[in-house]
């Protein structure tokens, strides 16, 4: 399918709950904007020489959120991206505030179920370690939600079809 914007200006910075299609949407957006994709906590892996599972049991969350911002604001200054971030790089403020102002940010906010459902098939996330899926999303939702809100555009991601995701965020983008 052809682009039909522009190319962007700065980068766009997809933030939401785990399960929400981050990396799987924003690769398809990428790709239908010509723009080079780049997932964060792919990132985050490749600097620090561990998985993500690996610097939190090692590290702990602190450092693992410390290089995620470092990683973050390398992305962030770099030139026209489309970003995954992680679903708690948007709750950091100073990592937030340079989204906001060097990014266009856009919520994939996500049905509880269908994001459950998705997580559920994986075991890759330090957070859900020994956890309801269903009862930490409610609990993070509840207090992310409010500052997910903060980005430019929300978008649904529930059970359509990733493709479908990707065509409603283009056609938020597309100028009026």
């Amino acid at each position: 399918m052809p682009n039909p914007l522009a190319q962007p200006k700065k980068s766009i910075a997809l933030v939401g709950l785990m399960g929400a299609g981050k990396t799987s949407v924003g690769r398809r957006l990428a790709k239908r904007l010509a723009l080079p994709f780049a997932d964060a906590d792919a990132e985050i892996e490749a600097a620090a020489g561990l998985s993500i599972a690996e610097i939190f049991e090692r590290f702990g969350e602190a450092h693992f959120r410390d290089g995620e911002r470092r990683v973050m604001k390398r992305l962030i200054e770099g030139p026209p991206r489309v970003i995954a971030t992680g679903g708690g790089a948007f709750m950091d403020e100073e990592t937030r505030a340079l989204i906001l102002a060097r990014c266009t940010a856009i919520w994939l906010d996500g049905d509880l179920d269908a994001l459950a459902a998705r997580v559920s098939r994986r075991g890759h996330r330090p957070l859900l370690a020994g956890k309801q899926p269903r009862a930490l999303l409610a609990a993070l939702a509840e207090t992310r939600g409010p500052i997910y809100a903060e980005a430019h555009f929300t978008v649904r991601s529930d059970a359509e079809t990733h493709e479908r995701t990707v065509d409603r965020i283009l056609a938020l983008l597309r100028p009026a």
